[in-house]
């Protein structure tokens, strides 16, 4: 018997993540200069970091031998959401807080619930603590909320949310979401995952984190990877009740947001100018791309988020023509959608680029 079959089953049955095609592999496998190369694949932001944040970073470099301190800000976060700082449990990255909440309440003979074609982090957690994944089939490509309801047994401990969700930038409206909140059993988590929650037009949104004084049940996942543009950095947080922050600190690593991504996250809440300019922009760019699917006569799925979701027939086929041309997008087969792509809104040489770059490929 070789060692990796002495691993859990249920671990060797996980298929991996699989991130965006990096601009660098492209270039070794297509023998391409870096810079002639657009990424418009994993929603970064076109705009890099926020100023203010790169100045913090720089000026962090002078105590990375220090061991971090998270209470500045844990203490921001809770005084902007105006909960208490032990609602706050920081992750590297969001995805790192949704696997805490994963290890504190499933396990084998549990279960979780998720919609088709919603992140792939939530299969990723649910699996690895060998509970059971229900996956509810999507609604308009979205999340079914009767649905998933439905689907909740007697095992289950997680419902998992994206709202807007990724990769197929529906939003769920809030009186729906608190509805379902209303209607789940009080022991049973619902993991309401907000990464793109800033791209949402201002007069949508709705301070989900004063619902956490009705809900004990809920928990709400961010990030700075997204608008903030620090998806290198790896900085998010959970907001939840005392009692749930308490038991994410205990599975949680000591030091799991390094010195940079801590100064970084809370310099990039002060910077409003550098996010009023990120809204505008991919506001603009979503506006630039829609209008070319639309006179190329493509289906799409209207976006919430950062980037936006098109049917392309042939997916893989035009994927490979893009790439061929230097634009690397999403191939989204991995969620059930073999026949979509999903493309990152970029800044308006960018989105050309790839309006360009597609129409060639079709």
């Amino acid at each position: 018997m070789s060692l990796a079959e002495q691993a859990l089953s249920y671990v060797r049955a996980i298929s991996p993540y699989l991130p965006g095609k990096p601009i660098t592999e492209l270039a070794r496998e297509m023998g391409m200069p870096v810079e002639n190369i657009v990424k418009l694949a994993s929603n970064e932001n076109p705009l890099g970091m926020s100023p203010k944040a790169r100045q913090a970073v720089e000026a962090a470099l002078g105590g990375v031998e220090r061991y971090p301190d998270q209470f500045d800000l844990i203490a921001k976060v809770a005084s902007r959401c105006h909960v208490g700082q032990n609602q706050v449990v920081l992750g590297n990255g969001s995805n790192d807080a949704l696997d805490l909440i994963a290890r504190v309440f499933l396990a084998p003979g549990r279960s979780a619930v998720f919609a088709q074609h919603a992140f792939a982090v939530y299969p990723l957690a649910t699996l690895s603590t060998g509970a059971e994944l229900i996956a509810t089939p999507a609604k308009n490509f979205g999340h079914d909320l009767d649905g998933m309801y439905a689907a909740i047994r007697p095992d289950t401990r997680i419902v998992w949310i994206a709202n807007p969700n990724n990769p197929t930038g529906n939003f769920l409206p809030y009186p729906a979401v608190r509805a379902f909140l209303e209607r789940v059993p009080a022991d049973v988590v619902v993991v309401l995952d907000e990464a793109y929650n800033e791209y949402i037009p201002p007069d949508e949104r709705v301070d989900t984190a004063a619902w956490l004084a009705d809900f004990p049940n809920l928990v709400i996942c961010r990030t700075f990877s997204k608008i903030y543009g620090l998806a290198g950095l790896r900085v998010g947080y959970a907001l939840a009740s005392a009692q749930v922050a308490d038991l994410m600190n205990r599975v949680r690593q000591p030091f799991n947001v390094n010195n940079l991504a801590l100064a970084g996250a809370l310099a990039a809440l002060d910077d409003t100018a550098f996010l009023q300019a990120s809204y505008d922009l991919n506001r603009a760019g979503m506006a630039q791309i829609v209008s070319a699917l639309e006179r190329l006569k493509l289906d799409f799925i209207p976006s919430y988020g950062n980037f936006v979701t098109f049917r392309a027939g042939d997916a893989a086929s035009v994927n490979q023509k893009l790439l061929r041309q230097g634009v690397i997008v999403r191939p989204i087969a991995g969620y059930g959608m073999p026949e979509w792509l999903r493309v990152t809104i970029g800044t308006e040489r960018e989105n050309a680029r790839f309006i360009e770059a597609l129409e060639k490929a079709l």
